[in-house]
Order: structure tokens, then sequence, then C-alpha cells
């Protein structure tokens, strides 16, 4: 489903919000802002239910799954766009179940100038590790 999404590549929805187009075909709703339509329509847990339990095995196979799709995914951006403002923000944390195992999200947003961060005070969250990424970032990882 994730190379589904990236081939897909990006789309400006009707207020200006960057989405994958791929993500957007479904959504029908109204938002009051760009931040809040870019990261509802771009968010999504990563497929996790064919990793193993085990944190030490789960963890580095899904870490290293989320970084595929989201250096896919913003170079993409940055080919669709031309610039690299959309940031990629990968939250890892345990799930709230008797199991808890590792879980990730990923989403994809465009910083504002007009608006809060997607995640303001980052560095102060303390009940998952998050990490921001942009194209420049990806550069580095090939």
């Amino acid at each position: 489903m994730f190379r589904e999404v990236v081939e897909r590549g990006w789309s400006l929805a009707p207020a200006g919000s960057r989405v994958l187009t791929d993500l957007l075909l479904d959504n029908r709703q109204r938002y009051s802002d760009r931040l809040t339509e870019e990261a509802t329509i771009n968010g999504r847990a990563m497929t996790d239910y064919d990793l193993p339990t085990a944190t030490d095995e789960r963890a580095p196979v899904l870490v290293r799954r989320c970084l595929a799709y989201v250096a896919a995914c913003l170079q993409r951006a940055q080919e669709d766009f031309g610039d690299t403002a959309v940031r990629a923000y990968v939250s890892l944390s345990f799930a709230d179940t008797d199991e808890a195992p590792l879980t990730s999200n990923v989403t994809f947003c465009t910083p504002l100038p007009d608006a809060l961060p997607y995640i303001p005070n980052l560095e102060g969250v303390t009940d998952a590790s998050v990490g921001e990424f942009s194209a420049d970032d990806c550069s580095h990882w090939s």
C-alpha cells in the first residue's frame, strides 16, 4: 500500500494543503485549517502486523520501514512541489493494550508561518519517541 501512495505522488487540496494523492481520494471532510487537513489526511499507522512481537526484534524493522516510507514520500514531495517544505513526523510508542507492542505512526505536514507547529515543543514529548524529518535529512541516507 505504501509504495502505491508514493507512486501517486502529492496534490494540493482545494484549501492549499499538501496531501498525498492516494490518501486524499477517500476523504470528503472539511477542516478548520491547513495543518489539521494535512496531518489528518497524511497521517497513518505503519503496518506492523507481520513483525515479531519482541521489541528488540521488532524495533529495527519498524524503524527501517518508517524511514523508507518517509524518504520516498519526501523525495516525491520535493519533485512534485519543487521545494523541501513538507516535513515527516515519525512516532514510536507502545500500544495501550495488554501485549503493549511497539507501534509507529508517520504523518506529513508543512510548517506554516501563521500556525503553531504540528507538535509544539517536540523536544518535550515524553510519552513517545518522535522525530521530525525533511527531504534534506533523507539525502544523507542513500
